[in-house]
């Protein structure tokens, strides 16, 4: 399928592929790993002739067709979201028509478009809906191969999780370069790691392929070790016959013979780092009560009827959608926004430290790493800011640096730095893992794991909010639900939950057998379900809206409550009715 030989390429001075070759087949699934600046970009572009290379080549096979999305793109297009993602497919008869746009509105509603938007036109989306709209044209194309280039970036937890089922039962293969553990250890079957100018594979998913490299890793250090001993031996032979007249030159023989011995070279291995975090003081057994926060920009409600305790020492990651108001929610909590509506309140001796999600406006741009940090924990050591950025990977050449100047992960790994270091015993965190490599996400998982106070996150990475949460409180537009454990037990109960609704849903997908006898009547019925879920998703929005004019407790609120309870279980069932129309 893709044939890599031979592969050379750098940047100036710097080698990024040096004799690179490999080989993957059209059904492998392969995560593209490698710290950052290692060449996985570049890679990708090179496969899918976007770029050139010194020398090597790259080799499609010429029957088959490869899709490739890039890591940023600018889709700028005035068309509905629906016409553009249709324009990706090929449409060899009219006939054909009505049936990919339903496969069209399917896709684009497992990425978390409701039927409403799926008719907007793309301008009006925000970055990260466009990219929605870029993945469902890509996989509308219907590519033997795929070339992924961080896709999960702007998908929510819950649009993840659709797209890794999506991908583990997709008949094609891709190289995907992801820098979430969880994707890469559930649907990758091979890894192809790059490092220091080199490629090497490695058979089955990101954990077998870690085990394998410390094991790589062992070995070549006891060959280097080996080597060493061998090196010093020898040149201590040279030495002593370089003493001598008679041996002289037989030393400048075994010289040039050590000379040209390919010596080993022991890649940079990042040690596990052990953080010395400042003492905090510690909070109340209640470190944080809301009661009927409710919230909205101008007409649009946000969230209603939020209601949660949290207490001293729980670590726990708030989840939802994209759109139903996590950033909203820490910014109200944090006062960055006015309380509208209902009550927050700190329990006793409760101290906090914000992560905020936009870093580029949260550091002063003039100053440098060293005197940020200096800024935000005056009563801490010099020493100690410099330990505490070498932990995060901020060498003494690198802390005079001015913030205006870093990466994306380097401003989240110094704002991380940052706050952990002012001793509060409350941290608010706001999509901290967003721009981070795996290596990166571990170093920050291990400095929140030893953290002694209490944590309120949000993630979109399924294996970070899994290692360090203790509860999980799942935000909703009409509420809030807190749920004891990680998210792989949050996500058991919710599977629990669903399955017990299965009986009913299996009577509505049997039911719709007798919609499939002609295409008239399942095009009629297809129609119908969508005005129905159209109307519902409206009225839906009418309910919540009207429910922030009342108080929480009144029978108005409860009423309106119920009764947005009952349009989602029935938008549910539409739903699955539609899902099986389309098939």
């Amino acid at each position: 399928m893709i044939q890599i030989k031979s592969l050379c390429l750098s940047f100036g001075t710097q080698k990024i592929f040096n004799n690179i070759s490999y080989n993957i087949n059209s059904d492998e699934k392969v995560g593209l790993v490698g710290l950052n600046g290692s060449g996985k970009s570049t890679l990708l572009k090179i496969i899918a002739q976007q770029q050139e290379c010194d020398s090597g080549f790259v080799q499609l096979s010429s029957n088959k067709k490869i899709g490739y999305m890039p890591q940023e793109v600018i889709l700028n297009s005035i068309k509905s979201v629906i016409d553009e993602v249709m324009s990706s497919a090929e449409i060899l008869d009219e006939s054909e028509t009505e049936s990919i746009k339903a496969e069209a509105k399917k896709m684009l509603m497992s990425l978390g478009f409701t039927l409403k938007q799926i008719e907007q036109p793309v301008t009006e989306l925000s970055v990260g809906w466009r990219m929605r709209v870029v993945l469902a044209k890509l996989l509308l194309q219907k590519a033997d191969f795929y070339l992924f280039d961080e896709p999960t970036n702007h998908l929510d937890i819950v649009t993840k999780a659709w797209f890794l089922n999506f991908l583990k039962d997709a008949p094609f293969g891709f190289l995907l370069v992801c820098h979430e553990r969880y994707f890469l250890d559930n649907i990758c079957s091979s890894v192809f790691e790059l490092e220091n100018g080199n490629g090497s594979p490695y058979k089955g998913n990101y954990s077998d392929y870690e085990k394998q490299k410390n094991e790589r890793f062992k070995s070549l250090e006891a060959q280097y070790t080996q080597q060493q001993k061998e090196i010093v031996r020898k040149q201590s032979t040279i030495d002593r016959f370089k003493a001598s007249a008679t041996k002289a030159s037989a030393a400048k023989s075994m010289q040039k013979a050590l000379d040209k011995i390919e010596r080993i070279v022991l890649p940079q291995q990042i040690k596990k780092v052990e953080f010395k975090l400042p003492k905090i003081e510690p909070s109340g057994q209640t470190v944080l009560t809301l009661k009927n926060v409710q919230h909205k920009f101008e007409s649009k409600k946000i969230f209603s009827n939020i209601e949660f305790l949290i207490e001293r020492n729980e670590k726990i990651a708030l989840i939802a959608a994209n759109g139903v108001g996590k950033t909203t929610l820490l910014n109200v909590i944090m006062k960055k926004y006015q309380l509208q509506n209902g009550n927050i309140t700190f329990g006793y001796n409760v101290t906090t430290a914000f992560f905020e999600q936009d870093q580029v406006s949260a550091l002063d741009p003039e100053k440098t790493i060293f005197e940020t940090m200096q800024t935000a924990a005056p009563k801490i050591t010099d020493l100690a800011i410099r330990g505490m950025l070498g932990c995060f990977l901020f060498t003494q050449d690198l802390i005079h640096k001015k913030t205006r100047v870093l990466s994306g992960g380097e401003r989240n790994r110094l704002s991380m730095a940052k706050v952990l270091l002012q001793q509060a015993n409350l941290l608010i965190l706001d999509e901290p893992t967003n721009h981070l490599d795996i290596v990166s996400k571990d170093i920050m998982l291990d400095a929140l794991k030893q953290y002694q106070g209490t944590i309120l996150f949000v993630s979109h990475d399924q294996s970070f909010i899994n290692n360090l949460s203790t509860h999980i409180i799942e935000l909703t537009p009409t509420g809030a639900y807190k749920y004891t454990g990680n998210y792989e037990e949050y996500s058991y109960h919710k599977k629990f939950i669903e399955e017990k609704q299965e009986p009913l849903l299996q009577k509505v997908l049997i039911s719709q057998e007798v919609v499939k006898k002609n295409s008239f009547e399942q095009n009629k019925e297809i129609k119908k379900l969508e005005n129905q879920i159209n109307k519902i998703e409206k009225e839906i929005d009418q309910l919540s809206c009207e429910l922030a004019n009342y108080d929480y407790g009144t029978e108005e609120f409860s009423s309106r409550y119920e009764k947005i309870g009952e349009l989602q279980k029935k938008h549910k069932l539409l739903f699955a009715s539609w899902e099986a129309a389309l098939q």
